[in-house]
């Protein structure tokens, strides 16, 4: 497996292979990854704490409301859902990594809990879990180039592309 560097990003977006809608602009690309933004989509915790949930029984509408803001305020400690403005298009052979960017990452603010693989033949926007880990308040505003993406070619292309197989594919 291979990381692609930004000449290999370019020669994937002009074969195809990698595609963003809407197009990302040629500063976005970095020297191995494409920085990418936040939309004006986010989803909150909408329960109080100290309440116990079934994982087994319990949807995601239990437990997240959706906020549509151009700004989030995100409080010491606590997690978000946020939605990235590009629709990230893989091929088959390709994979990614989402990637915090160190510019927020010094301040506190981690943009993925648990989830930062993207499969190959991924077709969607990515879904972000921001936490706070500052004893402060912080402010995210859509457009803020919030994480970075790096791509990687598969050994061989996937046989269930997630754009057709993934249970979160069609977002």
């Amino acid at each position: 497996m291979t990381i692609l560097s930004d000449v290999d990003i370019k020669e994937a977006m002009k074969a195809g292979a990698i595609k963003f809608i809407p197009a990302i602009s040629n500063d976005q690309i970095g020297a191995g990854s494409v920085d990418v933004t936040l939309s004006e989509e986010f989803w909150k915790i909408k329960v109080k704490k100290n309440r116990t949930f079934d994982l087994k029984v319990i949807t995601f509408e239990d437990i997240f409301e959706k906020v549509e803001e151009k700004s989030i305020t995100i409080l010491p400690g606590e997690l978000i859902l946020a939605k990235t403005l590009e629709r990230i298009h893989l091929a088959p052979n390709i994979c990614g990594w989402i990637q915090g960017r160190s510019k927020f990452a010094r301040m506190g603010i981690t943009v993925h809990t648990a989830s930062s693989f993207i499969q190959p033949g991924s077709n969607n926007h990515q879904i972000l879990e921001i936490v706070n880990l500052s004893p402060n308040p912080m402010i995210l505003h859509s457009g803020m180039r919030i994480c970075q993406l790096v791509f990687e070619m598969t050994a061989k292309e996937t046989s269930k592309p997630y754009s057709r197989e993934g249970t979160f594919s069609k977002q």
